[in-house]
């Protein structure tokens, strides 16, 4: 005999209740009729982003894969030579600040540390180091050639490998000469714990001056 629903029995989740308890004599069997639960695959291409929630983890990509990626510019940062010099040949070791003549200066990002010349860089990435030299070179002068010099490192300053900016000359001036040198170069920092950089020149004569050097630093992107 097939019994009436909430008069007989009552159902909820998977727990059936008769209303009175069944005899001994009595013989009882249940139906269950409910919908097929089976998982659909989604055609390709038929994804879009309103139904994606949250990211998806690299473990649940089918080739445990990553997304690829590409900062864009995170630092930017800004050093000069606070001090002139004349007639030197070698690595320029001192008297680098970030503190500019000019208020509104600012900077991007982690930035760059110094110790005696040396530049640390706080991350890795692509590099762009750029330099603006003012050279003042007296009347009289004799024949002259001022040599900037860029050296990285990728062993913590054990070696560097050294790229000479263009020449910066002039002949005999007879009056007061003031010229301006810009060069710069893209470093790829794989290791930040052990990449150095420093500037070095050459062949500065005595009636030769550097007036001012900015240097700036520029992470342009991911490795």
């Amino acid at each position: 005999m097939r019994q009436n629903p909430n008069d007989a029995y009552t159902v909820s989740n998977t727990t059936l209740t008769l209303s009175s308890a069944i005899t001994g004599s009595d013989t009882m069997y249940a139906v269950f009729l409910g919908r097929a639960v089976e998982t659909v695959a989604p055609a390709i291409g038929s994804v879009t982003n309103d139904m994606l929630s949250g990211s998806i983890a690299t473990s649940k990509l089918a080739d445990g894969s990553t997304f690829a990626t590409t900062n864009g510019i995170t630092v930017a940062d800004q050093w000069n030579m606070t001090s002139s010099f004349q007639g030197s040949n070698g690595d320029i070791t001192a008297n680098w600040s970030q503190t500019l003549p000019y208020t509104s200066y600012g900077t991007l990002g982690t930035s760059m540390t110094e110790n005696s010349g040396v530049f640390t860089f706080p991350s890795t990435g692509i590099w762009r180091v750029q330099h603006i030299t003012y050279v003042q070179i007296e009347s009289g002068a004799d024949d002259f050639i001022v040599q900037i010099q860029y050296n990285f490192s990728t062993n913590s300053g054990s070696s560097y490998d050294s790229q000479d900016a263009p020449l910066i000359g002039h002949y005999n001036p007879s009056t007061l000469v003031r010229l301006q040198h810009s060069f710069f170069a893209n470093y790829d920092v794989t290791d930040a714990s052990t990449a150095r950089f420093k500037m070095s020149t050459s062949s500065i004569g005595s009636n030769t001056t550097v007036t001012r050097i900015y240097l700036s630093f520029i992470r342009l992107g991911d490795t």
